[in-house]
Formats: C-alpha cells, sequence, structure tokens
C-alpha cells in the first residue's frame, strides 16, 4: 500500500495574506472571520492556524508586509547613487504606484493600525518614521534652504496627497490618475 505524502503549498501564506488584506480592506477587520478568510484563499478557516496564530497575528503581518515593501524600495531608490532629484522622483513614482495599483493595502493601513497591540503599532510607527527619514534626507540634499521641520512637512504633505486615493475613487484613468498623482506630489515637495 502507497502513503500519500502531504504536500503543503508554499504560497498558501501568501494567499492567505491576500485574501485577508481583500477582505478586511472591504469589510474592516472586525467583520471578517478566519472561516472567511480561509475560504477565499481556498482553504478551511483552521488550516490558517498552520500559518497564523490569531487574525490579530494576520493583520500584525499583511502592515508588516506593507512596511517592508516601502522601505525596501525606498532604500534601493537611494542606493542607486543618482542625484537628489531623480531619487525624490522615483520615490514619489514608487509610492503613487503603490497607492494607486494597491490602493486596498494603503486602506488596510490607515483603518486597521489602530486595531493592532500598542507594542506592534509603535514598531510600525518606527518603520514608518524610518520611511519618512528617506524622503527627508533626499529633500534636504535637494533643498538646503529648508528647515526641518518645513522639510518633513512636505514630506508628510506628499505622502498624504498620495495615499488620499484609498479615501475615494477619483473614476480617472489610471494613469491619469498615476500622473496627477506625481505631479501633486513633487509640488508639495518643490513648490518655492
Amino acid at each position: 500500500m502507497l502513503e500519500s505524502t502531504r504536500v503543503r503549498d508554499p504560497g498558501r501564506r501568501d494567499k492567505i495574506l491576500a485574501a485577508a488584506a481583500e477582505q478586511i480592506a472591504r469589510r474592516g477587520y472586525h467583520s471578517v472571520s478566519l472561516a472567511e478568510i480561509g475560504a477565499a484563499a481556498g482553504i478551511v478557516g483552521s488550516g490558517i492556524y498552520r500559518h497564523f496564530g490569531s487574525k490579530a497575528s494576520i493583520l500584525v503581518a499583511l502592515l508588516d508586509q506593507v512596511m517592508d515593501r516601502l522601505l525596501a524600495s525606498a532604500a534601493q531608490a537611494v542606493a542607486a547613487g543618482d542625484d537628489d532629484a531623480r531619487v525624490l522622483a522615483t520615490l514619489v513614482a514608487d509610492q503613487v504606484a503603490f497607492a494607486v495599483n494597491e490602493r486596498y493595502l494603503v486602506q488596510l493601513y490607515q483603518r486597521e493600525v489602530h486595531t493592532l497591540p500598542e507594542a506592534d503599532r509603535r514598531r510600525l510607527r518606527r518603520l514608518q518614521r524610518h520611511y519618512v527619514e528617506e524622503w527627508v534626507h533626499v529633500l534636504a540634499g535637494l533643498r538646503p534652504e529648508l528647515s526641518d521641520g518645513e522639510a518633513r512637512a512636505r514630506v508628510h504633505a506628499s505622502i498624504g496627497a498620495i495615499q488620499s486615493v484609498a479615501a475615494y475613487d477619483s473614476g480617472l484613468p489610471h494613469d491619469q490618475q498615476v500622473a496627477l498623482l506625481n505631479q501633486v506630489a513633487r509640488a508639495c515637495l518643490t513648490a518655492r
């Protein structure tokens, strides 16, 4: 008699995260059950426990994934060795692409970060500050006349303008929305 060996799907964890992100962004953290996340990922809800200890741990993993992705793209832009204007344009373009193409993750972060345990919220805020620092450092090199406070305010205004797409549907075609957000975000940073 042959024994069947069960092979785990190596992408299952990512499927769970993607399903959870979509479900939570659409309906809210408290309105989605593990069974619904499992069904959306194509597994039984109890199968989630092989990868995550709780619904909260799924949310933490999702938000960590968001910050890891943003930090990695910022580090790559800075490490490219381009001049500050080009690096800043890359930072803006990457943030715009993320916000437009993965709007549900921005919504998820904005709506649900407060549901995390305090230690996770603090850690994610530290990661956010590090991300903003990358922008501030580049902007300071490009605009040395700005005080630290002015540079930070401009960076926050720029990122806020970009991430505002999570709060509404403009109805603009994708390319037009991307171009407009790039223009507005750069204006926040470079206006005299």
